[in-house]
């Protein structure tokens, strides 16, 4: 792949048709920020291609080869299983909202739905590529027309249907809406049905269209609730499974043995003054994708990221006995993967991340922490916060062990250096630890 300039955003491009997938380059090319790095006509092509070539933006058409079907809006999602910091931009010639509908049904952030009839119409197209490269959102104003056309075009509705309907264009869930509304999630439960039933009546009289996209709309919500409204809870994979199976309450804590993970580069402050914030967004973005696969390598459970930090944990929420092992492997591939990232990054004249990672095995609490529109899966507990402090001990490409993590390693354990005990943030006691060896990750300058 041919160097890209760091204020560059890289762009893979996958469409069936030829002179479609060539207008778009050419429109994309045009723009100094922006370069395409690869090219797809279906579905394999897209997903092996931009797997392999990491852009920062995926641009595809929804019905591509075999099927013509959804691949584009399926291969996106898995591109993203693998790089989950990339942005997908859609372009379509359907002004259908379910197909916007399923596209956002995982989240919105980083994801952009466009009609193809109307990317020539000024810079569209490339806005919305730097939008999603950045996280955002964009949606063709056609689209969110269609989305709240059942409100504007349904005259026998009272204001508080017209009310519901918004909410359910904007993609809430029924309790987020119960919240709104000062009432249950049964009785908005109950408005739905009769909301729909009313509209499709009236639709009944309009044409089969119309019916359809109720229909479709109807069961996209259905689906959003059932699959763990993901697009108000924002919760770490494994999760919402859990819950279903055991059904946690809000604030309801259970005791776990884990081995925490944290991780931090070094020097960033110093980096973020010196590198423009597009191009320090991009590496942020692969720096993230290739630490989040190094984590879900050893079945590993992304909590958060935090600016330049990583918070992962191992044994939660589905328990792991090496838990203490995995995460060690994890570490060790982070490294890894911060090494190869570093060396294409200094060949390109980019600043080198160097890492520093500690991991803690202990006990914790893990809760559901929030309220019925929004949780966060959350672990407390002295274990947590001694992982945050070995981190800070930790040199670039080294990692350090608690006295627990050290323990819990089967043998033969790597070879590591014991590390004087001292005080930390929050002990009134010394705390001792193990430092592997330093990593082939290179010294950052």
């Amino acid at each position: 792949m041919v160097p890209t300039m760091p204020d560059q955003i890289t762009v893979f491009l996958a469409d069936d048709n030829l002179l479609v997938r060539e207008g778009v380059r050419a429109l994309v090319n045009r723009e100094d920020d922006l370069e395409v790095v690869g090219v797809a006509a279906d579905y394999d092509e897209l997903v092996a291609g931009a797997v392999e070539a990491a852009p920062q933006v995926v641009v595809t058409d929804i019905r591509m080869p075999p099927s013509f079907q959804r691949e584009g809006i399926e291969a996106a999602k898995e591109v993203r299983r693998h790089h989950p910091g990339t942005g997908i931009v859609v372009l379509s010639q359907y002004d259908d909202p379910e197909y916007a509908i399923s596209l956002l049904s995982e989240g919105a952030a980083g994801y952009a739905y466009q009609l193809k009839d109307r990317i020539a119409e000024g810079d569209q197209l490339v806005q919305a590529i730097r939008t999603v490269a950045t996280g955002g959102t964009a949606l063709d104003p056609i689209i969110v027309d269609r989305l709240m056309q059942p409100v504007t075009n349904d005259s026998g509705l009272t204001p508080q249907d017209e009310e519901l309907l918004r909410y359910i264009a904007e993609g809430r869930p029924m309790k987020a809406i119960a919240v709104a509304r000062k009432t249950t999630p049964e009785a908005v439960s109950d408005d739905v049905e009769r909301v729909f039933l009313h509209l499709a009546q009236e639709a009944s009289t309009g044409g089969e269209s119309a019916l359809q996209r109720l229909r479709l709309l109807h069961q996209a919500i259905v689906d959003r609730e059932e699959q763990g409204e993901t697009l108000s809870r924002l919760l770490p994979g494994g999760i919402a499974e859990k819950l279903r199976r055991e059904g946690q309450r809000i604030g309801e804590s259970e005791s776990v043995i884990v081995t925490v993970l944290m991780s931090d580069i070094r020097g960033y402050s110093g980096i973020a003054e010196r590198t423009a914030p597009t191009a320090l967004a991009a590496q942020l973005n692969e720096h993230r994708a290739a630490m989040n696969r190094a984590i879900l390598g050893e079945e590993g459970t992304v909590m958060q990221f935090v600016g330049d930090a990583v918070m992962a944990v191992f044994g939660a929420p589905i328990p792991q006995s090496d838990h203490a092992t995995r995460a060690l492997a994890a570490a060790t591939a982070m490294h890894d993967a911060q090494h190869l990232l570093n060396e294409r990054w200094q060949s390109e004249g980019k600043d080198a991340f160097g890492l520093g990672i500690g991991l803690s095995t202990g006990e914790a609490a893990a809760a559901l922490l929030g309220s019925e529109e929004r949780l966060e899966y959350t672990l407390v507990g002295d274990t947590v916060n001694l992982s945050q402090r070995l981190q800070q001990w930790a040199e670039q490409g080294e990692i350090v062990l608690s006295e627990g993590t050290w323990a819990a390693l089967p043998e033969p354990r790597p070879d590591a250096a014991a590390m004087e005990p001292a005080l930390v943030k929050g002990r009134t006691t010394p705390v001792g630890g193990w430092k592997v060896a330093a990593s082939a990750a290179p010294v950052v300058t």
